[in-house]
């Protein structure tokens, strides 16, 4: 139990304008609204059209899959290449369920062109053997099969080693990926990654299943007399992977995870044996789910199908569980998953516990990042449970496995292997990335990764980590947030509310199931039992069942808290955060317990500092003058507080305005500083501070550090009449000279290090801002 280490903070209180309440009514009639539109204005949509789109995927306008360019064009083009020469194709996936339902898409979308099992083949690597990525071993079995293509799915783009020696084999690579990129482009016939467009466009946050559609639609458009099903049966596979790979629901993301709900329930409400895809019907079935909430994903396809390649290794039956039209075979294979993901369960529960005996020993108010080892823990479960610690400590969190005789038989050198997941929007692909001198491997995207380092790193990547972190955010981490969305009782619970809060489905990333605060209730009929498998055996993960009573009604409402004792519960009166679901299974609505705790401990937690979050763009009133504006990103939480401070002597509200945008890399920031020296030294005209802070996007202290490299150069800058001269008075030394390269070097290395501050504050949660600059205050209450 952790729950002692969180903040909690209401939603701050930022009315709907009477017109957009209105809209919402309009777009679904059937339910009040209120609720719905204070939680969409609250999350940024305020325009009328965009509401249409958002709550009805007809209306919305996909992007077209040629938006990749230049890429895209060469993909299609190796893939026709390859059907008309009789070339065999081989789909290289991976072993999650993105990476599973992306093999499946290609599987079935690329098997519209090339006969299956005799031109066209996949391959999962072991996730207990192989870990992630293409890998020399795997690409010699893809020549022995004859194989001249490779088209990965989920992965490939910074294994450049790898695609370097496929192509000494004489095999192609596509790339479809959506994790970070490499710095330069590979040596492959295409990369189709969406995080080469610009951050704000509605393909960005695709994940890996979502760019397989992408290239199977470009096929489909090239060829479009051959396919024989449509591609729209291929949604509901897109939709699995999208919401089971967590990646923020917005744009096409949140398009084709509406689309793929709706085509998945549909085939659930046919007779079994009607049913287009057997194995994910039965898979519903076993969960007691029927396919039309993004819950039965995330909470019941997405677990099960993760469970496999982390019990057994090998998760290759999973795309025949997906795609096969066989019933008897897909019940086998489902029932296989079942049980799989029964294991699964209990033995994260163990290696959760073991986790939680070592965090007691860890002092937290000195840690930023959590870094702990053991050699009994069972790698596939380490995402699981390092997701868990990560959301409880609001502390990035990497667990490692230190199996000895494991890590023999797989390498000379005894190499850790584990997973990473983030906290408090810290990027921790990068923080791990800026290690990767003390590491074997790494791969992932900022809020997850998988890495192995040897064994004897660990305790100075432990150090250099935190003190990396630490120096990022000029402070220890505070305690982890959660943030309610709503303040209702137990007699606003039901069905009125929950079909209000469904037009916010699917949620996910960017767009987080509403979280509800009930104060001053209590907890009743309490009790709590063991799940079991399909064999009848009882596991060692539990859940506790209960009604919730408060005053404002003689009824009581019935709710779950998985992972939890009833004996945990708080007696007597408490304030709870919770989610309203409906449970198909048992036919009634009912809650999931996310937080608790005493009236007692509640008083004063809740006020929030009233703290308007406009980094969106939405800017409407900003001429008031109760309002204290910062329109540029901050690169400290001094600097936040500072404004805070200066809000509350002068009794506004603050509204932080500023944004994210496109940073050039810190080498073009040098070299458009010396271009701007050359053009003032040339037309000896003068500049304010303020003019070049704005053009280079970096702050004072940095310029009085590029002023220093510059001087190096020969340039003479002085500061006349409330503005800089710049001079070129001689060559005083070249670029090639030690003492002028060291000087750019740490130019340029403050930059990034600054920029990287920058995209931190423009991507923190509101919860986290208001927490954290108001944090002395607080406590002083």
């Amino acid at each position: 139990m952790v729950e002692h280490l969180q903040n909690w903070l209401v939603a701050p209180l930022d009315e709907p304008k009477e017109e957009f309440l209105q809209a919402v009514r309009s777009c679904a009639p059937s339910v009040d609204g209120r609720y719905a539109a204070q939680l969409l204005w609250q999350r940024g949509i305020r325009d009328v059209k965009q509401l249409a789109g958002f709550i009805n995927p007809q209306l919305y306008q996909a992007a077209s899959p040629f938006v990749f360019g230049q890429e895209m064009q060469l993909a299609v083009d190796r893939l026709q290449q390859a059907r008309d020469r009789h070339e065999k194709v081989t789909i290289w996936g991976d072993f999650d369920a993105d990476g599973i339902t992306s093999t499946a898409v290609l599987w079935d979308g690329l098997g519209q062109f090339f006969e299956r099992n005799q031109q066209l083949f996949y391959y999962i690597p072991n996730r207990l053997t192989e870990s992630h990525g293409l890998n020399s071993k795997g690409i010699d079995k893809v020549a022995q099969n004859g194989s001249k293509l490779i088209v990965t799915c989920d992965t490939g783009s910074t294994n450049i080693d790898e695609i370097n020696y496929a192509k000494s084999l004489g095999i192609d690579v596509i790339v479809t990926d959506h994790h970070t990129l490499p710095s330069d482009r590979p040596a492959v016939t295409a990369i189709i990654n969406p995080r080469y467009l610009p951050s704000e466009h509605q393909l960005f946050h695709l994940s890996g299943v979502a760019v397989a559609y992408k290239l199977v639609e470009a096929l489909y458009q090239a060829l479009p007399g051959v396919p024989q099903q449509p591609i729209d049966d291929l949604l509901d596979l897109v939709a699995i992977g999208l919401i089971a790979d967590l990646v923020q629901l917005s744009g096409d993301c949140r398009y084709l995870a509406q689309r793929g709900i709706e085509r998945m329930q549909k085939d659930w409400q046919q007779p079994e044996s009607q049913r287009r895809r057997p194995g994910v019907g039965r898979l519903l079935d076993l969960c007691k789910r029927s396919g039309d909430r993004p819950t039965d994903i995330s909470f019941g396809l997405g677990p099960r199908i993760n469970a496999v390649s982390r019990i057994q290794g090998d998760a290759s039956f999973c795309v025949e569980l997906l795609t096969s039209r066989d019933l008897k075979r897909c019940y086998q294979l489902a029932e296989d998953t079942e049980l799989a993901n029964t294991r699964r369960k209990s033995l994260q529960k163990d290696v959760q516990q073991q986790v939680a005996a070592k965090l007691n020993q860890l002092d937290l108010s000195t840690t930023n990042v959590i870094v702990l080892e053991d050699p009994q823990w069972a790698v596939g479960v380490l995402g699981l449970v390092a997701g868990q610690i990560a959301q409880e400590t609001g502390r990035p969190t990497i667990l490692l496995s230190t199996d000895v005789e494991t890590l023999r038989a797989t390498s000379p050198t005894l190499l850790a292997r584990g997973s990473a997941r983030s906290a408090n929007q810290v990027d921790l692909y990068q923080l791990v990335k800026d290690q990767a001198h003390l590491l074997h491997r790494f791969g992932g995207h900022p809020f997850a990764a998988g890495l192995s380092l040897p064994v004897e790193n660990i305790p100075l990547f432990t150090e250099a980590i935190n003190q990396r972190l630490r120096q990022t955010l000029g402070q220890a981490i505070a305690k982890p947030t959660i943030q309610a969305d709503l303040t209702v009782t137990v007699a606003d619970l039901g069905k009125s509310l929950f079909w209000e809060l469904k037009l916010l489905e699917p949620c996910g990333m960017g767009n987080l199931v509403p979280k509800l605060l009930i104060q001053n209730c209590w907890f009743e009929n309490t009790w709590h039992r063991n799940e079991q498998d399909l064999r009848g055996k009882k596991l060692q993960y539990i859940k506790t069942d209960f009604d919730l009573r408060d005053d404002a009604t003689n009824s009581s409402f019935p709710g779950i808290w998985w992972g939890h004792y009833k004996h945990e519960l708080p007696p007597g009166r408490c304030d709870c955060i919770v989610e309203l679901d409906y449970n198909t299974y048992k036919n009634r609505y009912e809650i999931r317990l996310i937080a608790v705790r005493s009236t007692i401990q509640t008083t004063h937690s809740l006020a929030t500092p009233q703290i308007l979050d406009w980094r969106k763009g939405d800017k409407e009133h900003q001429a008031s003058n109760n309002l204290l504006v910062v329109s540029q990103c901050p690169s400290s939480w001094d600097d936040l507080r500072a404004w805070y401070e200066r809000s509350l002597y002068e009794h506004k509200q603050l509204a932080i305005a500023y944004n994210a945008r496109d940073l050039i890399p810190a080498s073009e920031v040098w070299l458009k500083l010396v271009g701007i020296a050359k053009y003032l030294s040339r037309t000896q005209q003068s500049v304010t501070r303020t003019q070049l802070m704005e053009k280079l996007g970096i702050s004072d202290r940095l310029l009085q550090l590029g002023f220093q490299a510059l001087h190096h150069l020969g340039f003479k800058v002085s500061f006349q009449n409330r503005a800089f001269k710049i001079s070129n008075i001689a060559v005083k030394a070249t670029i090639t000279d030690t003492q002028c390269l060291q000087t750019i070097d740490q130019f340029i290395a403050a930059v990034k290090e600054e920029q990287f501050q920058r995209q931190y504050f423009c991507t923190v949660p509101l919860a986290t801002i208001a927490l954290i600059v108001a944090q002395e205050i607080v406590e002083e209450i």
